[in-house]
C-alpha cells in the first residue's frame, strides 16, 4: 500500500475518533470549512516555498497539503480512490480541452 493510501486509510479511520485524542478528528468535527480553510493555508505555505526555492520545507509543506487535502476530502465523503478515478477520467485529455469541456472557465 503505498504511502498515500496509508495516510488515507488512517484519515478515515479517525473519522470517528474523539476529537481529543487526534488531530485529524478535532479537523473532521469541525467540517468541511475548517478543513478547507486548513487546506488552504497549508497551500499557501507550499506556494511560499515553491518561490523561494527551498526543497526541503517545499517538500514538508507539500506532504502538509497532501494531508489536509485528503482531510477535506473526507469532510465530504470523498476518498482517495475518488480523486485516482477523476485523474484516470482525464488521462490522455489535453488539460486545455478538459477546461473547455466543464464550460465555467475554470
Amino acid at each position: 500500500m503505498s504511502a498515500l493510501y496509508e495516510l488515507a486509510a488512517t484519515i478515515a479511520a479517525r473519522k470517528g475518533a474523539d476529537p481529543e485524542s487526534s488531530w485529524t478528528a478535532k479537523l473532521l468535527v469541525k467540517g468541511p470549512e475548517k478543513c478547507a480553510e486548513k487546506f488552504g493555508e497549508e497551500a499557501i505555505e507550499a506556494i511560499i516555498e515553491a518561490v523561494r526555492g527551498d526543497r526541503e520545507r517545499l517538500t514538508s509543506e507539500a506532504a502538509d497539503v497532501m494531508f489536509h487535502l485528503l482531510v477535506m476530502l473526507a469532510s465530504r465523503d470523498l476518498t482517495l480512490a475518488d480523486l485516482e478515478a477523476e485523474l484516470a477520467r482525464r488521462a490522455g485529455v489535453s488539460g486545455l480541452a478538459e477546461k473547455a469541456s466543464r464550460g465555467d472557465g475554470a
